[in-house]
Parts: structure tokens; C-alpha cells; sequence
């Protein structure tokens, strides 16, 4: 054999035993990932892809096709590290939020979580990255301890962490009202950008965001609507329960606006193709104003929807509601009463769980133990235990009331009978010593009795559960100083804004149970046949209570044939 031909083959069994030992070495790197499915072929080829070098747990999970959740718990419980799906920081994480750049925190998703004044605990959506962990420890000059997170959680922990960071406080101290040239001068100033979180930070979009809040709350409305059209970008109030058209900024103002309230909210600002939904406080002055905030992808952008709840405004006196004395002594005999259900019908925004918070407000709370499960919570009253509904912990209505039962209650408050197994817990309640208190969407108060029918309740259970049905309804009343014209002193009236109404007034009607009443409800009668017996048997239907209204001067005859679906009023 000649040299040449010996050196080629010492070269090519050197070759072969190099293979081998990286095969083996990639073998021994797979099996570091179990119980992640990660074969030593694909670890082979894998500084070869594209962003691998970058990001690699991505083109990892892209590679496996595994889900990150299940990917980040399965790292996690391998490498003995802590998988938290729902991460929160606290106040003790202000060094990360002061000494790690936002654009670091966002390239390699880690966001500060906790400090015990010795180490640092960072949430990671980003593992396999032993340089960045050296990086955290130089810059924050302490150890770190790495909780795994997914991506969405550890980005909205980074959007609201510098949100903190930069002092951009949700407190509306604007008091210069909203017009278009206000409007005109933010988009003006505006700046163009894809970085949706820096958008949101500019200080045009924050004063344009705290300005339509403002002038949402002056002009007493209980939603706003921003709603992205074809060519332009409405904003709309709802006041006294009407919508109104209030202002059309520019549609290039729609991301910034969107992404201003998403980080208010807590929201994942570059999500615009799925609903999310969240909630916020501001003040203004000593008024704290909770938001609900709700938004959906249209065709157009993001439609969004801003309810407020502004705890000093609230009447919690049913004088105030405008319910009668007559009629308080009836609803007040029923909640002393220490078992059955009582319900409140009515359409959305008529205010049911007003008027029985407002019942609430007159029982004895010291003697008895009262319990509510809501969503949303919309008042906050001493001496009763409220649970939020929240279902993705889990706490449903139904789940959240069979919870309640456990807590040894006199009265429950269910916000809202919506489905079957709900509607059983209550009558199961209002049948085992709980007196219950519910809202239902119906029309009237006897058409209560066939929707309970309608979702599956025997109408056995009804009769010998319900004690009564309340309907209502909320009319806008006469505005006191322009008096219904909308016009004050030839100009446009400042204290209904033109509409001749300011506030509203409930009107009611109550369906006591009666043995009559039961026993159609035993032989499913519908709603016709029991509004007849009803009334025969002295029942005053809501019609009634608002033509007292509007001869008492306090709503006009149309608007009682609005809100009733009647143009005669009759």
C-alpha cells in the first residue's frame, strides 16, 4: 500500500470515530431534553438554522412542533426551575424595571418579578440562553432565580413594568373638555411607529386617551365606544342609555389610541386578531373610576368598548330610583324573608343589580351573613362577602355559587341567571334555608316564570322556590333646566347637551306569587295567562308606575312609549 493511499485511510477512520463521538454527543444532548421529544438528528443540523444562533428555544419548538406551554412546564420540571402559566410582579422588582433596557427585556423576553434584597427572580419565555442569565446578573449586580412563563404572560409583565417605570400614572387630571382641535393637535403630534408599546407611551396619545375618559365622565355616560370605520374613527358615549355620536378623530390615530388603553388594561397590545378582555382604575380627583374594557377585530380594526363604573355616583336608595313607598314596603317584606328567590328582570343596562343592591342596602348585614357572585362586581358595600366572576380561574356563576354555599350564607346575590346549572344552584339555595336574590333578561316579570321553564327548570321547582318577580325599566328624565327643549337661554343646553333629558328614573311592576300563580306555573302556563291572573289579582304593570312618572312631570309621555315599545303609551 502506498503513503498516499495509508494517509486516506487513517484520515477517513478518523472521520468515522469524529462522526461517531458527535453522534453520541448529540444522543447524550438529547436525552438531557426528556421528556421533550428532541432526537439527536434534529440536534445535528441545528446551528444550521435560521435564527437558531438568536433564538433558539423558538426554532426549537418550531422544530418539534410542541406547544410552548406544555414544552415550558416539561423544560421546567427537567431542569428543576419553577413553570408559573400566570406570572405577577410585585413592587420589589423596580431594579430590574431601572437597570435592564426595554428593548433587552423585549428581544429576549425575561421581565422582573420579585427581589428579596439578595437575589432576583426573572420570568423567562425565552430559555436556553446562559448569556443573557450573565448579562441579568452583571447589570443588576445580584444572582437570579429563572421562573419559566409563556411568551403572552412575560410580554404583558414587560409592558406594564415600564409603563410603571416611565410614571405614566392613570390619574386624569386634564380638565380641558375634548373638541377637534384637541383632537387635531394629538394627531398632529403623534409620531409614526410600529413599536406599539412606545406609541402607547407618547405623550400626545396618554393626554387624547385621559381627554376622552374625561369628557366621557363629564357628560355622565357609562360606556364609550371607539369604533374604527372605513375612513374615520368614532368615538361615541352612552349617556342616560342612549348612544350618541361624540367625536371622529383621524382613523391613524386608531393604534395609538388602541394601544394606550390595551396598556392601561394589561392587555397584549400586538394581539388585534382575537377579542381580549381586561379592566383598569383612574382617578379623577378623589373619584375612582373602574373600567371594563372589552375589545374585538372588526373589518376595519379594533373595535373597542369601555365600560365605566364610577363608584361615587351611585344610588343606593331605592327613594332615589324612583320606586314607591307602596312599593318599597312590598319588595322590603320579601328580603326580610329568610327563604325563596326573588328575581329582577329586565334588558341589559336597566338596572337590576341597582335595585337590589339598593334592597341589600336596608336589610340587617350584622345578623346575616350575605354573599354575591357578579361580573362585574359593580359596587362595593361593607359587611357582604363579593365574589368576582373570573372564567379563567375557573370561578363561573355556577361554580362560584356552589362555592358560596359552602361559606354558611343567609341571602345570596346572583348576578345573573344565565344557563341551566346556575338557575338549579338557586332554586337548590332558595329550597335549603338561603334567601336568593337574581336578575334574569326578560321582558316583563311573568315571562320570568316560562324562561326558567325555557332552560330547563321543573316547573315544580319554580312554584315552590319563587316568591316573587320584579320587572323594571329606566326612563331618561326631564332635564331641569332646559326642560325638555334641549335649548337654554337660545343656545344649546350645557346640562343635557341638547337630548332635553339628564339622569334617568326606574319604573317597576311586581308579581307576588300567589297560590293561583303556582298553580299555572305546575301546568306551564305561558306568560299571557299569567299576566292576566296577575293583574287580576292586583297587580300594576310597569305601564302604570311610568304614566305616574310622567304625570308627576318627571319623563315625557314619548319616552315612556319608547322605552315600552309603545307609541300610544297606552
Amino acid at each position: 500500500m502506498s503513503s498516499a493511499s495509508a494517509g486516506a485511510g487513517k484520515a477517513h477512520a478518523a472521520d468515522a470515530r469524529s462522526a461517531a463521538a458527535s453522534a453520541e454527543r448529540f444522543k447524550s444532548i438529547a436525552r438531557l431534553f426528556a421528556p421533550l421529544p428532541v432526537r439527536a438528528e434534529q440536534l445535528a443540523g441545528f446551528a444550521d438554522m435560521p435564527g437558531a444562533e438568536d433564538e433558539p428555544w423558538d426554532v426549537l419548538l418550531s422544530t418539534l412542533g410542541t406547544e410552548e406551554h406544555a414544552a415550558l412546564k416539561s423544560l421546567a420540571e427537567r431542569v428543576g426551575v419553577e413553570f408559573n402559566p400566570e406570572p405577577r410582579a410585585h413592587d420589589s422588582a423596580e431594579r430590574f424595571w431601572e437597570r435592564i433596557p426595554p428593548a433587552a427585556a423585549r428581544q429576549h423576553h425575561i421581565a422582573g418579578l420579585s427581589s428579596d434584597g439578595a437575589a432576583m427572580t426573572v420570568a423567562c419565555a425565552q430559555p436556553l440562553q446562559p448569556g443573557v442569565y450573565s448579562m441579568l446578573e452583571r447589570t443588576l449586580d445580584m444572582p437570579i432565580r429563572i421562573v419559566l412563563s409563556p411568551r403572552a404572560q412575560v410580554g404583558n409583565l414587560i409592558n406594564r413594568g415600564y409603563e410603571h417605570q416611565q410614571d405614566l400614572v392613570t390619574e386624569i387630571v386634564e380638565d380641558i373638555p375634548l373638541d377637534e382641535s384637541a383632537i387635531e393637535s394629538a394627531a398632529g403630534a403623534v409620531s409614526k411607529g410600529s413599536d406599539l408599546l412606545q406609541l402607547a407611551r407618547q405623550t400626545p396619545v396618554i393626554r387624547l386617551v385621559n381627554m376622552i375618559l374625561f369628557e366621557a365622565l363629564r357628560r355622565r355616560a357609562s360606556d364609550i365606544h371607539i369604533h374604527p370605520l372605513e375612513d374615520t374613527l368614532a368615538i361615541r358615549y352612552r349617556t342616560d342609555g342612549m348612544l350618541v355620536d361624540a367625536f371622529t378623530p383621524p382613523l391613524s390615530l386608531a393604534p395609538a389610541i388602541s394601544s394606550r388603553i390595551k396598556v392601561m388594561a394589561e392587555l397584549d397590545i400586538a394581539n388585534r386578531h382575537s377579542p381580549q378582555d381586561g379592566q383598569t382604575t383612574v382617578r379623577i380627583g378623589p373619584r375612582k373610576i373602574d373600567i371594563r374594557i372589552s375589545t374585538v377585530p372588526t373589518i376595519f380594526g379594533e373595535r373597542i368598548v369601555l365600560r365605566l363604573l364610577d363608584q361615587s355616583q351611585n344610588q343606593l336608595d331605592l327613594d332615589a330610583l324612583g320606586m314607591t313607598r307602596a312599593m318599597q314596603e312590598e319588595l322590603m317584606q320579601l328580603v326580610d324573608r329568610p327563604t325563596g328567590m326573588i328575581l329582577v328582570t329586565g334588558p341589559t343596562g336597566s338596572g337590576k343589580t341597582t335595585t337590589l343592591y339598593a334592597a341589600l342596602d336596608r336589610i340587617d348585614r350584622f345578623t346575616r351573613n350575605v354573599m354575591t357572585i357578579e361580573d362585574p362586581v359593580e359596587y362595593h358595600m361593607d359587611h357582604i362577602g363579593q365574589v368576582q366572576v373570573n372564567p379563567k380561574r375557573g370561578v363561573t356563576f355556577a361554580a362560584g355559587l356552589r362555592s358560596l354555599l359552602r361559606q354558611d350564607p343567609d341571602v345570596i346575590l346572583v348576578g345573573e341567571i344565565r344557563d341551566a346549572e346556575t338557575a338549579q344552584l338557586a332554586i337548590q339555595a332558595a329550597l335549603t334555608g338561603h334567601l336568593v336574590l337574581a336578575t334574569l333578561h326578560t321582558n316583563d316579570a311573568p315571562s320570568a316564570i316560562s324562561r326558567l321553564q325555557d332552560i330547563g327548570i321543573e316547573p315544580y321547582l319554580i312554584s315552590s322556590a319563587l316568591l316573587a318577580v320584579m320587572g323594571q325599566r329606566l326612563l331618561r328624565k326631564i332635564c331641569p333646566v332646559c326642560h325638555a327643549t334641549g335649548q337654554h337661554n337660545g343656545h344649546r343646553c350645557e346640562k343635557c347637551y341638547g337630548t332635553g333629558y339628564s339622569g334617568r328614573v326606574a319604573i317597576y311592576e311586581i308579581m307576588t306569587m300567589t297560590d293561583e300563580l303556582r298553580a299555572l306555573t305546575m301546568k306551564s302556563a305561558d306568560a299571557v295567562a299569567l299576566m292576566a291572573t296577575a293583574v287580576r289579582q292586583g297587580m300594576k304593570p310597569m305601564i302604570y308606575d311610568g304614566k305616574e312618572k310622567v304625570a308627576q312631570g318627571l319623563t315625557t309621555q314619548e319616552e315612556l312609549g319608547r322605552v315600552l315599545h309603545d307609541s300610544t303609551g297606552q
